[in-house]
């Protein structure tokens, strides 16, 4: 079941057997068998794609909530730390990847010691189905989608350019002296805003202000955006914990301290009408947990409390 699950959401064979770490005649053979035993067909192949037959989407929906009670069951039965094992994929960006998760794995390793991380580094809109992630960490208003969302907080972000750039340019004083400057364009994907040009956002005494700011270079990376202010190409406005180091050792400098940029919404996805399998539930609630200690990084501190006291994800839209 799960092996025959799992190559209906990869809507592959081979994808399928990699996540499941079986080769790939044997997840075939599994298909097989199983159709085999029930005496009808659960996949129409083709070249391009795999269809579920009519019996197949049943027997599908079927096996998801199965293996969903399967995994409840278990997980009741065995301590709280100990059942939780297997595999988990994340995806998220590298700034919270590295200024946040990583140095902070080894209390997710010692919680949970028998659950293996696969953390894949990406600011893009990931497909989870397709590419057997189990959840997302993604920046912006999340789209309407077959996903539910569970707000992690706020991710304050920094206006900032090198000395190098500010001694040809000048320092900008007010939101209008950026006229005469140049920014770094970082995709919509990476900054978490909607695609519009080189544009900052500031709040001012409870209204949002847009500044179009002319630029020659853009960046679909939050790595290359930062390298890009480092080398004076021009303004940039970056997470503040992935700027940070460099506004510490001087290499970037703050600028326009008064007006605060507009900070990114920061949430955890995972795929709607389905049981969170209890790794994944764990990982979220100890995701929540990190972004509520974090520093530099805003919070609804209400809502984040109200998680922490026991609401799971799938109760949270």
């Amino acid at each position: 079941m799960r092996t025959f699950v799992r190559i209906v959401d990869t809507q592959s064979f081979t994808r399928a057997a990699l996540s499941l770490d079986i080769p790939r005649a044997t997840a075939t053979t599994i298909v097989q068998n199983l159709e085999a035993m029930l005496g009808v067909q659960l996949l129409q192949r083709t070249t391009r794609r795999l269809n579920l037959t009519a019996e197949g989407a049943a027997y599908y929906e079927r096996c998801v909530q199965i293996l969903a009670d399967i995994d409840e069951m278990e997980a009741s039965l065995r301590d709280a730390t100990d059942n939780l094992r297997g595999r988990l994929r994340v995806e998220m960006p590298g700034a919270i990847a590295t200024t946040l998760v990583f140095p902070a794995l080894d209390d997710f390793h010692a919680r949970f010691p028998h659950v293996d991380l696969a953390i894949g580094l990406s600011s893009r809109t990931v497909d989870m189905v397709g590419e057997a992630v189990d959840c997302s960490v993604q920046l912006g208003e999340l789209p309407d989608s077959g996903l539910v969302a569970r707000r992690l907080g706020m991710l304050e972000q920094v206006t900032c350019a090198s000395p190098d750039y500010l001694a040809r340019h000048g320092t900008p004083m007010t939101l209008d002296d950026l006229a005469g400057h140049v920014a770094v364009n970082c995709m919509a994907e990476v900054c978490g805003s909607a695609a519009r040009g080189a544009e900052f956002d500031f709040e001012d005494d409870g209204r949002v202000t847009s500044v179009r700011v002319e630029g020659f270079v853009q960046v679909a990376d939050e790595h290359a955006y930062l390298a890009c202010g480092l080398e004076g190409l021009g303004l940039i406005q970056p997470s503040r914990i992935a700027a940070q180091p460099y506004l510490d050792s001087g290499q970037l400098k703050e600028v326009l301290p008064r007006y605060t940029p507009v900070a990114v919404p920061v949430s955890v996805a995972y795929l709607k009408n389905r049981r969170v399998a209890p790794r994944v539930r764990a990982f979220v609630d100890w995701l929540a947990e990190l972004f509520e200690q974090a520093e530099l990084v805003g919070k609804d501190m209400s809502r984040v409390r109200q998680l922490l006291r026991g609401l799971h994800p799938d109760e949270v839209n």
